[in-house]
């Protein structure tokens, strides 16, 4: 029993971790975020509401410059400020701004946060456990190892949680009359809008996919739906 103690308290200790960090992501929301107030973005939004038999949808502004969206823990949505600049400043439609929504509400529906916490446990667990195992032959380097492993694993459960979201948004952007095009364009200009350098990156460190296989995936997945109505 004693030798499985380290990987237990590893699980505690990530456990643990991920509810601060969640508890602190909360008061960090709550301090710099209101709520997004666009009478076009609503219309879109109420679509989608409508969709989904909901009477709104939610959406706050982040006040933070990075362009981004995110989907909190407790299940808020938000939209960067830098985002929504690019909004007003004709740079992103108001539909491409809809398929960020429908996005994050995908990570929502799919428990994906949820997902995380357990992902986040069994990896510090996993690194602790190949650590103890490498240390004995490779004193030292074992532990590099055992970070490298656990990164590469992270990446690709984020990937993942990407492509399932990319999914969801997709059939709720149809279903609402919107549409996956803003969706596949938006994903064409996000290098761009943000300046982002990760196409040099191997495909298998990004904690995203790559954009023309995320676009393709949409394209697989309607030509199903099309062929199944």
């Amino acid at each position: 029993m004693l030798k499985f103690t380290p990987i237990l308290l590893a699980i505690i200790y990530a456990v643990v971790m991920y509810r601060f960090s969640a508890w602190r992501t909360a008061k960090e929301l709550d301090a710099k975020s209101i709520e997004l107030a666009d009478r076009d973005l609503k219309k879109l939004t109420d679509r989608m509401a409508q969709a989904l038999d909901l009477e709104r949808i939610r959406v706050h502004i982040y006040e933070i410059d990075p362009v981004n969206g995110l989907a909190s823990p407790d299940g808020r949505i938000f939209i960067t400020r830098g985002f929504y600049r690019k909004y007003r400043q004709g740079e992103v439609t108001g539909e491409e701004m809809a398929s960020v929504i429908a996005h994050e509400l995908g990570h929502v529906a799919l428990g994906h946060s949820r997902r995380r916490m357990i992902d986040f446990s069994g990896q510090n667990a996993l690194r602790t456990a190949i650590a103890m195992v490498l240390n004995r032959f490779l004193p030292g380097i074992g532990v590099l190892i055992a970070n490298a492993v656990t990164t590469l694993l992270s990446s690709r459960l984020s990937r993942s949680d990407e492509y399932e979201a990319d999914e969801y948004a997709a059939a709720l952007l149809i279903k609402s009359g919107i549409g996956t095009a803003p969706q596949k364009s938006l994903f064409r200009k996000l290098e761009g809008l943000t300046k982002s350098k990760s196409g040099a990156m191997p495909a298998w460190l990004m904690s995203h996919p790559k954009v023309d296989e995320r676009i393709a995936a949409i394209d697989r997945h309607e030509a199903k739906w099309l062929q199944g109505s």
